[in-house]
Protein backbone atom coordinates (compact mmCIF):
# COMPACT_ATOMS: atom_id res chain seq x y z
CA UNK A 1 0.00 0.00 0.00
CA UNK A 2 1.41 3.47 -0.89
CA UNK A 3 2.73 5.44 2.08
CA UNK A 4 0.15 8.23 1.72
CA UNK A 5 -2.69 5.71 1.89
CA UNK A 6 -1.14 4.16 5.00
CA UNK A 7 -1.03 7.60 6.65
CA UNK A 8 -4.64 8.31 5.63
CA UNK A 9 -5.77 4.96 7.02
CA UNK A 10 -3.97 5.65 10.31
CA UNK A 11 -5.54 9.09 10.57
CA UNK A 12 -8.97 7.65 9.88
CA UNK A 13 -8.47 5.00 12.57
CA UNK A 14 -7.33 7.66 15.08
CA UNK A 15 -10.32 9.86 14.23
CA UNK A 16 -12.72 6.94 14.63
CA UNK A 17 -11.20 6.07 18.01
CA UNK A 18 -11.56 9.67 19.19
CA UNK A 19 -15.05 10.32 17.86
CA UNK A 20 -16.47 6.82 18.14
CA UNK A 21 -18.61 5.01 15.64
CA UNK A 22 -21.52 6.86 14.06
CA UNK A 23 -24.99 5.48 14.78
CA UNK A 24 -28.35 6.22 13.21
CA UNK A 25 -30.86 6.41 16.06
CA UNK A 26 -34.61 6.81 16.35
CA UNK A 27 -36.66 8.20 19.24
CA UNK A 28 -38.90 5.59 20.87
CA UNK A 29 -40.31 7.79 23.61
CA UNK A 30 -39.70 10.66 26.01
CA UNK A 31 -40.78 11.14 29.61
CA UNK A 32 -40.36 13.42 32.61
CA UNK A 33 -38.14 11.93 35.32
CA UNK A 34 -38.19 14.97 37.63
CA UNK A 35 -39.21 18.60 37.03
CA UNK A 36 -35.70 19.34 35.77
CA UNK A 37 -34.82 16.00 34.14
CA UNK A 38 -36.26 14.61 30.91
CA UNK A 39 -35.44 11.17 29.52
CA UNK A 40 -35.37 10.37 25.82
CA UNK A 41 -35.24 6.72 24.78
CA UNK A 42 -33.51 5.80 21.53
CA UNK A 43 -33.08 2.70 19.43
CA UNK A 44 -31.25 1.67 16.28
CA UNK A 45 -30.96 -1.25 13.91
CA UNK A 46 -27.29 -2.08 14.63
CA UNK A 47 -27.22 -1.78 18.42
CA UNK A 48 -26.26 -5.41 18.90
CA UNK A 49 -22.76 -4.03 18.21
CA UNK A 50 -23.11 -1.17 20.73
CA UNK A 51 -20.83 -1.78 23.74
CA UNK A 52 -20.68 1.19 26.13
CA UNK A 53 -18.95 1.15 29.50
CA UNK A 54 -20.95 2.57 32.40
CA UNK A 55 -20.59 6.35 32.50
CA UNK A 56 -19.59 6.76 28.86
CA UNK A 57 -21.32 9.20 26.54
CA UNK A 58 -22.66 9.76 23.07
CA UNK A 59 -22.13 12.89 21.00
CA UNK A 60 -25.61 13.65 19.71
CA UNK A 61 -26.05 15.52 16.42
CA UNK A 62 -29.01 17.63 17.52
CA UNK A 63 -31.06 18.98 14.59
CA UNK A 64 -31.26 22.77 14.32
CA UNK A 65 -33.87 24.71 12.39
CA UNK A 66 -31.55 26.87 10.30
CA UNK A 67 -28.01 25.54 10.72
CA UNK A 68 -25.83 22.46 10.95
CA UNK A 69 -26.65 20.00 13.76
CA UNK A 70 -25.32 20.96 17.18
CA UNK A 71 -23.00 18.30 18.58
CA UNK A 72 -23.38 17.84 22.31
CA UNK A 73 -22.06 15.26 24.81
CA UNK A 74 -24.65 13.31 26.83
CA UNK A 75 -24.09 10.39 29.17
CA UNK A 76 -25.68 7.03 28.41
CA UNK A 77 -27.90 6.64 31.47
CA UNK A 78 -28.83 3.06 30.65
CA UNK A 79 -28.48 0.60 27.77
CA UNK A 80 -30.89 -2.33 27.53
CA UNK A 81 -29.05 -4.69 25.21
CA UNK A 82 -31.90 -7.19 24.85
CA UNK A 83 -34.40 -4.49 23.86
CA UNK A 84 -31.78 -2.36 22.03
CA UNK A 85 -32.80 0.76 23.96
CA UNK A 86 -30.60 3.68 25.01
CA UNK A 87 -31.77 6.08 27.74
CA UNK A 88 -30.37 9.63 27.67
CA UNK A 89 -31.27 12.07 30.46
CA UNK A 90 -31.33 15.83 29.79
CA UNK A 91 -31.15 18.49 32.50
CA UNK A 92 -33.70 21.16 31.60
CA UNK A 93 -31.64 24.29 32.15
CA UNK A 94 -33.22 27.74 32.14
CA UNK A 95 -31.34 28.59 28.96
CA UNK A 96 -32.81 27.23 25.68
CA UNK A 97 -29.76 25.20 24.66
CA UNK A 98 -29.95 22.82 21.66
CA UNK A 99 -30.15 19.83 24.01
CA UNK A 100 -32.97 21.30 26.09
CA UNK A 101 -34.97 22.32 23.02
CA UNK A 102 -34.54 18.94 21.36
CA UNK A 103 -35.37 16.92 24.49
CA UNK A 104 -38.56 18.91 25.07
CA UNK A 105 -39.70 18.50 21.47
CA UNK A 106 -38.54 14.90 20.84
CA UNK A 107 -41.30 12.64 19.57
CA UNK A 108 -41.39 8.92 18.63
CA UNK A 109 -40.04 8.48 15.16
CA UNK A 110 -37.65 11.45 15.25
CA UNK A 111 -34.19 10.53 14.01
CA UNK A 112 -30.69 11.75 14.72
CA UNK A 113 -27.08 10.67 14.38
CA UNK A 114 -24.73 10.05 17.29
CA UNK A 115 -21.05 9.19 17.74
CA UNK A 116 -19.67 6.97 20.47
CA UNK A 117 -19.57 5.50 22.95
CA UNK A 118 -16.82 7.82 24.16
CA UNK A 119 -15.10 8.74 27.37
CA UNK A 120 -12.18 7.52 29.47
CA UNK A 121 -14.19 7.15 32.66
CA UNK A 122 -14.25 3.64 34.07
CA UNK A 123 -14.70 1.92 37.42
CA UNK A 124 -11.43 1.16 39.23
CA UNK A 125 -11.97 -2.53 40.06
CA UNK A 126 -9.15 -2.67 42.60
CA UNK A 127 -10.48 0.21 44.73
CA UNK A 128 -11.38 -0.55 48.36
CA UNK A 129 -14.13 2.08 48.13
CA UNK A 130 -15.56 4.50 45.58
CA UNK A 131 -16.45 8.19 46.00
CA UNK A 132 -18.67 10.00 43.49
CA UNK A 133 -19.37 13.74 43.53
CA UNK A 134 -21.35 15.90 41.13
CA UNK A 135 -24.42 17.94 40.31
CA UNK A 136 -27.51 17.20 38.17
CA UNK A 137 -25.46 17.02 34.99
CA UNK A 138 -23.38 14.23 36.55
CA UNK A 139 -26.31 12.27 37.99
CA UNK A 140 -26.80 10.00 34.94
CA UNK A 141 -23.11 9.05 34.91
CA UNK A 142 -22.87 8.61 38.68
CA UNK A 143 -26.00 6.43 38.81
CA UNK A 144 -24.82 4.36 35.83
CA UNK A 145 -21.45 3.80 37.48
CA UNK A 146 -22.90 3.05 40.92
CA UNK A 147 -25.39 0.50 39.58
CA UNK A 148 -22.57 -1.29 37.75
CA UNK A 149 -20.67 -1.99 40.97
CA UNK A 150 -20.73 -5.54 42.34
CA UNK A 151 -22.47 -6.42 45.60
CA UNK A 152 -19.09 -6.60 47.34
CA UNK A 153 -18.31 -2.94 46.59
CA UNK A 154 -18.83 0.12 48.79
CA UNK A 155 -19.64 3.55 47.36
CA UNK A 156 -20.32 7.04 48.70
CA UNK A 157 -22.16 9.67 46.64
CA UNK A 158 -22.32 13.43 47.29
CA UNK A 159 -24.83 14.83 44.83
CA UNK A 160 -25.92 18.44 44.44
CA UNK A 161 -29.46 19.05 43.17
CA UNK A 162 -31.96 21.91 43.04
CA UNK A 163 -34.36 20.58 45.69
CA UNK A 164 -36.37 17.67 47.06
CA UNK A 165 -38.29 17.20 43.80
CA UNK A 166 -35.06 16.33 41.96
CA UNK A 167 -34.27 13.27 44.07
CA UNK A 168 -34.25 9.99 42.13
CA UNK A 169 -34.26 6.42 43.44
CA UNK A 170 -31.03 4.47 43.07
CA UNK A 171 -31.14 0.70 42.90
CA UNK A 172 -27.69 -0.81 43.25
CA UNK A 173 -26.27 -4.16 44.29
CA UNK A 174 -23.35 -2.46 46.05
CA UNK A 175 -23.51 -0.88 49.49
CA UNK A 176 -24.14 2.77 48.58
CA UNK A 177 -24.37 5.83 50.83
CA UNK A 178 -26.15 8.62 48.94
CA UNK A 179 -26.12 12.18 50.31
CA UNK A 180 -28.35 14.73 48.57
CA UNK A 181 -27.10 18.33 48.75
CA UNK A 182 -29.91 20.79 48.08
CA UNK A 183 -29.32 24.24 46.56
CA UNK A 184 -32.81 25.39 47.65
CA UNK A 185 -33.18 28.09 45.03
CA UNK A 186 -29.52 29.07 44.67
CA UNK A 187 -28.34 29.08 41.06
CA UNK A 188 -26.39 26.13 39.70
CA UNK A 189 -22.74 26.86 39.02
CA UNK A 190 -19.55 27.62 40.92
CA UNK A 191 -20.14 27.12 44.64
CA UNK A 192 -18.80 25.34 47.71
CA UNK A 193 -21.85 23.11 48.26
CA UNK A 194 -20.16 19.83 47.35
CA UNK A 195 -16.74 21.02 48.52
CA UNK A 196 -18.08 21.69 52.02
CA UNK A 197 -19.71 18.25 52.15
CA UNK A 198 -16.46 16.72 50.93
CA UNK A 199 -14.54 18.45 53.72
CA UNK A 200 -16.86 16.83 56.26
CA UNK A 201 -16.55 13.40 54.62
CA UNK A 202 -14.14 11.06 56.40
CA UNK A 203 -12.10 9.12 53.88
CA UNK A 204 -12.59 5.39 54.55
CA UNK A 205 -9.59 3.16 55.21
CA UNK A 206 -7.88 1.50 52.30
CA UNK A 207 -7.05 2.78 48.84
CA UNK A 208 -10.17 4.27 47.32
CA UNK A 209 -10.97 5.98 44.04
CA UNK A 210 -12.80 9.27 43.46
CA UNK A 211 -14.89 10.23 40.41
CA UNK A 212 -15.42 14.00 40.39
CA UNK A 213 -17.89 15.34 37.83
CA UNK A 214 -19.94 18.50 37.24
CA UNK A 215 -19.19 22.22 36.91
CA UNK A 216 -15.51 22.65 36.05
CA UNK A 217 -14.39 25.04 38.81
CA UNK A 218 -16.19 22.93 41.43
CA UNK A 219 -14.55 19.75 40.16
CA UNK A 220 -11.12 21.38 40.18
CA UNK A 221 -11.55 22.57 43.78
CA UNK A 222 -12.69 19.12 44.90
CA UNK A 223 -9.72 17.49 43.21
CA UNK A 224 -7.29 19.86 44.93
CA UNK A 225 -8.98 19.17 48.28
CA UNK A 226 -8.60 15.39 47.91
CA UNK A 227 -4.96 15.72 46.83
CA UNK A 228 -4.33 17.85 49.91
CA UNK A 229 -5.84 15.09 52.04
CA UNK A 230 -3.44 12.48 50.71
CA UNK A 231 -5.17 10.92 47.73
CA UNK A 232 -2.90 10.54 44.71
CA UNK A 233 -3.55 11.73 41.16
CA UNK A 234 -3.95 8.09 40.14
CA UNK A 235 -6.85 7.75 42.59
CA UNK A 236 -8.89 10.58 41.07
CA UNK A 237 -10.83 10.94 37.83
CA UNK A 238 -11.95 14.56 37.36
CA UNK A 239 -13.97 15.97 34.49
CA UNK A 240 -15.81 19.23 34.10
CA UNK A 241 -19.08 18.64 32.29
CA UNK A 242 -19.88 22.33 31.97
CA UNK A 243 -18.97 25.84 33.03
CA UNK A 244 -20.64 29.23 32.62
CA UNK A 245 -20.06 30.79 29.21
CA UNK A 246 -18.85 27.67 27.43
CA UNK A 247 -20.79 26.08 24.57
CA UNK A 248 -20.38 22.32 24.28
CA UNK A 249 -17.42 20.11 25.14
CA UNK A 250 -15.97 18.96 28.47
CA UNK A 251 -12.93 19.94 30.54
CA UNK A 252 -10.41 17.28 31.57
CA UNK A 253 -8.94 18.47 34.86
CA UNK A 254 -5.18 18.06 34.83
CA UNK A 255 -2.18 19.37 36.79
CA UNK A 256 -0.88 22.75 35.69
CA UNK A 257 -3.90 23.47 33.49
CA UNK A 258 -6.00 25.99 35.34
CA UNK A 259 -8.60 26.22 32.58
CA UNK A 260 -8.76 22.49 31.87
CA UNK A 261 -8.16 20.82 28.52
CA UNK A 262 -11.28 21.71 26.63
CA UNK A 263 -12.74 18.97 24.48
CA UNK A 264 -14.98 20.27 21.73
CA UNK A 265 -17.87 18.23 20.37
CA UNK A 266 -17.40 16.14 17.25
Amino acid sequence: MPEDRVVDAEREAMLLARRGREWSLRVVGASTVTPLMRRVQLTGEALDEFNPRPGQELVLHLPQASSEPARRHYTIRRFDRAAKLIDIDFVLHDHPTPGVRWAKEARPGDRLLANGPRGRIAIAPEAAWHLFTGDETALPAIFALATSLPATATAHILLEIEGEAEKQPLEAAAKVSLTWLLRKGAPAGPSSIVLDALAAFALPPGKGFAYLLGETSNVRAQRHALLARGMTREQIYAEGYWRPGRIGGHDHIRDGDEEGAQRRPG
